[in-house]
């Protein structure tokens, strides 16, 4: 876990959501989770897995409440409605605000007791960001990705290579 502040920047990295500390979250306050699906979760396109599954129990057995908000579409998300009971907003055309803020009010939750955790800097962290929200930033969990995706990968990673040089010199 590496704190980095706010702006573009995610509250906090992991190398993946599985490494995610809930009980850190859970102590600055944090009591929901607007979790991205896609390459978050579970890798592009992929089914609700088992281990997927787990974790959302884990999250849950914290006492978080979870939402699933994806910028895939409803058809897309249909089965983890089903498999998880969760609400889902999708698509939420994150960076948007609308998408998180529907999660949240479906969680009766406000955006500073809210974390948003997803693995693309211009959708999830600043998404997150804009909401008021926590934001955690996890590394992709497989590399085959949307194309549109992928372009923004080589940005997205100088944008972070920016980030880490500035944080000592108190830069934005």
């Amino acid at each position: 876990m590496v704190p980095v502040g706010r702006g573009f920047r995610p509250d906090f990295v992991y190398p993946d959501l599985f490494s995610v500390d809930l009980g850190a979250l859970r102590r600055r306050g944090v009591r929901a989770l607007c979790v991205d699906l896609d390459n978050t979760l579970v890798p592009w396109n992929g089914p609700p897995d088992e281990r997927a599954l787990a974790w959302l129990d884990r999250a849950r057995s914290f006492g978080f409440r979870v939402a699933l908000v994806s910028n895939n579409s409803r058809r897309r998300t249909a089965e983890f409605a089903r498999r998880t009971g969760l609400p889902i907003v999708a698509p939420a055309q994150k960076p948007r605000r609308a998408g998180i803020r529907r999660a949240l009010a479906l969680l009766g939750t406000p955006p500073e007791e809210a974390a948003v955790i997803g693995d693309q800097l211009w959708t999830d962290v600043w998404g997150g960001n804009r909401a008021g929200c926590t934001t955690v930033l996890v590394r992709p969990v497989d590399r085959r990705e949307f194309a549109g995706t992928r372009v923004a990968r080589l940005v997205e990673a100088a944008v972070l290579a920016w980030l880490s040089r500035s944080e000592g010199r108190g830069q934005a």
